[in-house]
């Protein structure tokens, strides 16, 4: 019966975490842009972005990327409070029968939870790394005077702290689901 608290009390965790997870910033990008002509500089920022989960579906939704949006979302946001709503509806249901099929049907589902992974590490593996300075140098010859034209960009990117509570969501997640199929294992191996 412990394992039936275990699981419930896992999943309401990462729900907590879950909120956070989607609202707050899951990476940040910034990249800039110099030129420099014969000593004179010019600096630019091209991209400044911080986006969490929601904010990344917002921004796909309004460029008519609807696909990846939807995608997102369902992966990201909807089975993930589905299972958590069934898991809860199962806890505190009385008919044994009803439980096992909604922990049967939240283990369904689960596998195709784990793209919400898949969507973090899509984010990390776009935005994650540093690119070094990128530098080059053009010389012109203009009316007889010779100008050099300098031009170098830098992309910076981090993993923001809805990157760290969405993957705590995650992994909570997981493990109380476990709880709670191994609760419903203990449960029919006794019947038999």
């Amino acid at each position: 019966m412990y394992k039936k608290h275990l699981g419930f009390i896992f999943n309401i965790i990462a729900l907590g975490l879950f909120f956070p997870g989607i609202l707050l910033t899951m990476f940040s990008l910034k990249m800039d842009m110099a030129a420099s002509i014969s000593g004179s500089a010019l600096t630019s920022t091209l991209v400044d972005k911080e986006l969490s989960i929601m904010a990344t579906i917002q921004e796909l939704w309004n460029d008519q990327r609807l696909l990846v949006a939807g995608l997102i979302f369902v992966f990201s946001v909807g089975i993930p409070l589905l299972k958590s709503v069934l898991v809860t509806f199962a806890y505190f249901t009385k008919n044994c029968i009803r439980e096992s099929r909604l922990l049967r049907f939240v283990a369904s589902i689960g596998k195709w939870s784990m793209a919400d992974v898949f969507v973090v590490a899509v984010f990390l593996a776009i935005l994650s790394t540093n690119h070094a300075d990128t530098a080059s140098t053009e010389q012109f010859n203009i009316f007889g005077f010779k100008i050099a034209l300098d031009m170098s960009t830098q992309t910076l990117s981090a993993a923001g702290e809805g990157f760290y509570y969405f993957s705590a969501y995650c992994l909570l997640a997981l493990i109380g689901s476990q709880f709670s199929l191994a609760y419903l294992r203990t449960k029919e191996k006794t019947k038999i």
